[in-house]
């Protein structure tokens, strides 16, 4: 087997080396496979809210946790195309579709289905983030012509436990191999600030590197701190941390989209700034990010127009 050109003590020299120069070469690798300021717009819609099985320490959806978040269930079809839609209108090219269950019912996979099939007929990408997949659930969801499938890793196999009892890690990455088995791209990032350490994140990211096939779409999130969840009080993540690890992804992953997604709402513009810079090239537009507040699109043109930034086609085309 051939040695893989990444492990974990070139990525921490790689983080170890002066903030500039991580940078410099993230925004080389960056500029070698982007346009320079180009950014792509998704938006991440809940579809099914709430009452979750499983535990992750860091969700409001979960139904272990107390966090005064209301239940919905599945939304209709008609509310799905309006949303997209909407979201088309705001320059999205891609619509995302998120439900708060362990895995997708028999009854449901028909209904999200031609949601899927609807949401393509916008003209549109599609993504869904349903949990853990079967092997067969998977090729439903490919014949329906779904585009991306999103289940992230979170974080390293080790800290993994510590966030989460209720499936494990190879349930994880079993999912991934049926996505990629029936020929759906992956979509697969983590979460910074939840108590792991810098190995963690980097473990994280060799994980995904050592997959058979590279994913093309990678969010990087920052922890919101939810009440009610077991990780309510956390405390900050260092924005350089996020930064250097937005940086390294780049430089593992040149030809993926980096998209910087939950979090947004805390973080300063110059935070923002210097993680497009390190390479993230993706946002998630909308007023809600599943249940957790996202900047105002307002606010995304305003920061976009200071950094002289590439605004979607469509979005130029708005009256």
């Amino acid at each position: 087997m051939t040695e893989l050109l990444w492990n974990e003590q070139k990525c921490l020299a790689l983080l170890d080396q002066p903030f500039f120069e991580l940078i410099q070469l993230a925004y080389t690798a960056h500029k070698q496979n982007f346009k320079v300021g180009d950014m792509e717009f998704c938006t991440l819609a809940s579809i099914k809210t709430g009452a979750c099985p499983e535990d992750c320490a860091y969700c409001p959806q979960s139904a272990h946790y107390n966090t005064g978040l209301k239940k919905e269930k599945l939304m209709d079809i008609a509310s799905v195309v309006a949303a997209a839609t909407d979201a088309k209108r705001n320059g999205a090219k891609r619509f995302c579709m998120a439900a708060a269950w362990r895995g997708p019912s028999q009854k449901d996979l028909p209904k999200v289905v031609a949601m899927i099939r609807a949401v393509k007929d916008l003209g549109l990408e599609s993504c869904v983030s349903l949990g853990l997949l079967e092997a067969e659930d998977a090729v439903a969801l490919k014949e329906a012509g779904l585009d991306f499938y999103n289940h992230n890793l979170d974080s390293s196999a080790e800290f993994y436990s510590a966030i989460i009892q209720t499936r494990t890690y190879e349930d994880r990455l079993n999912t991934l191999n049926h996505v990629m088995a029936a020929g759906i791209n992956v979509c697969c990032g983590g979460i910074l600030g939840m108590g792991e350490s810098r190995i963690d994140r980097i473990k994280m990211l060799l994980t995904l590197y050592e997959l058979p096939i590279s994913p093309k779409s990678i969010p990087i999130n920052q922890l919101i701190p939810i009440p009610g969840t077991p990780l309510a009080e956390s405390p900050p993540l260092d924005p350089f941390e996020l930064i250097k690890t937005i940086a390294l992804t780049r430089i593992l992953f040149p030809e993926a989209r980096i998209r910087l997604s939950a979090g947004r709402e805390n973080m300063t513009d110059e935070t923002q700034a210097w993680c497009f810079m390190a390479g993230a090239n993706s946002l998630f537009i909308g007023d809600k990010l599943l249940t957790a507040k996202n900047p105002k699109l307002e606010r995304d043109d305003a920061l976009l127009q200071k950094l002289n930034m590439q605004l979607p086609e469509i979005y130029n085309a708005k009256p």
